[in-house]
């Protein structure tokens, strides 16, 4: 050994060691983003915010003119009226039948009556809510029977205005899209891996972004692998804190633990030998070295990640590996 300059070391497993690189990208989270759309069609009178903008949860966004919104509140006077009318109407009937002057079936064919006005009213401000009105100005409007000329949405939670589509004087549609408002307290990474290595990583494995101190967690594998670049996507969470120094859209390079199977363990590069397609170790016994056959999971730098008949605490050769391979493939041409 000391004429060859052969060296062992013990097997060992080091899962954080061996990291592999890939490219990702900061995106937000579906359920953080919002886009304000036009509830009904009219004219944008004004834009209430500015882009890159933070805004808190109620902040008015855009004002928006419309006649369908008069047409809206016409329907809710006029519920608003019949139900009135068939109030007073049943608790006049109530009363004269308490007399003994009617009988009961005028006093359920009044409480009818009163319960379709109520429905028709709740209805016409049911419409109104989903026009974008707030229920207090709902009910101002059915109050003083003074209706408004124009409605202003208000963000529905707080965030970062980060696109305005529309500007002051502009038509627009029904559902027309007018701003996108996003949260940016937690954001996630689009990881791409090749398809060969998509099942290497599982659920909670630990991630690192290079040239931040931030870290993030793998939550979730694609099922689908992308056709033009046979990749698969990867999904994980960046740590609490972490989205302060990230943007969404940006790209960067993640660090994966590589081969994080059971049973794989940390070689150094130079210790395998290839026979062929074949990666070999060679394991010391008593007799010598014997040379086992190994899967190399995955590499990185001068280590490597590797799978097969081996056992923790065997002692393999670390160097003098070709001095080995070629006494080894000696005796397999002898034989």
């Amino acid at each position: 050994m000391q004429a060859l300059g052969i060296q062992t070391t013990p097997l060992q497993d080091k899962a954080d060691s061996v990291r592999r690189n890939f490219p990702a990208q900061v995106v937000v989270p579906p359920d953080r983003e919002q886009v304000v759309s036009s509830p009904v069609a009219g004219l944008i009178s004004q834009i209430l915010a500015q882009p890159n903008q933070m805004v808190r949860r109620g902040a008015p966004l855009v004002r928006i003119a419309s006649p369908e919104l008069g047409q809206l509140q016409l329907q809710l006077l006029q519920a608003a009226a019949r139900a009135t009318l068939a109030r007073q109407a049943a608790l006049r009937e109530q009363a004269l039948f308490d007399e003994g002057i009617i009988p009961q079936r005028r006093v359920q064919e009044a409480q009818a009556a009163l319960k379709e006005g109520e429905a028709a009213l709740s209805q016409a401000k049911a419409a109104l809510r989903l026009s974008g009105m707030p229920a207090a100005t709902i009910e101002q409007v059915a109050a003083s029977g003074r209706p408004q000329d124009s409605i202003t949405l208000h963000a529905a939670r707080a965030g970062v205005v980060t696109r305005i589509e529309v500007k002051p004087g502009q038509r627009v549609n029904s559902a027309s899209a007018l701003l996108h408002i996003v949260q940016i307290d937690r954001l996630l990474l689009d990881i791409q891996v090749p398809v060969a290595e998509a099942g290497n990583w599982q659920s909670g494995s630990k991630l690192k972004i290079q040239g931040h101190e931030i870290g993030a967690r793998l939550v979730s594998a694609s099922p689908t692998v992308a056709a033009n670049s046979q990749t698969v996507a990867l999904r994980a969470v960046i740590e609490a804190g972490g989205a302060n120094d990230l943007r969404p859209g940006e790209f960067v390079t993640v660090e994966v633990p590589a081969g994080t199977v059971q049973g794989a363990w940390e070689v150094p590069l130079a210790a395998i030998a290839h026979d062929g397609k074949q990666a070999y170790l060679f394991v010391r016994t008593a007799e010598g070295f014997e040379a086992r056959p190994v899967s190399v999971i995955a590499s990185a730098g001068q280590r490597a990640r590797v799978q097969g008949g081996i056992k923790a605490g065997e002692q393999i050769a670390i160097s003098g590996v070709v001095a080995l391979k070629g006494a080894w493939m000696g005796e397999k041409g002898a034989d």
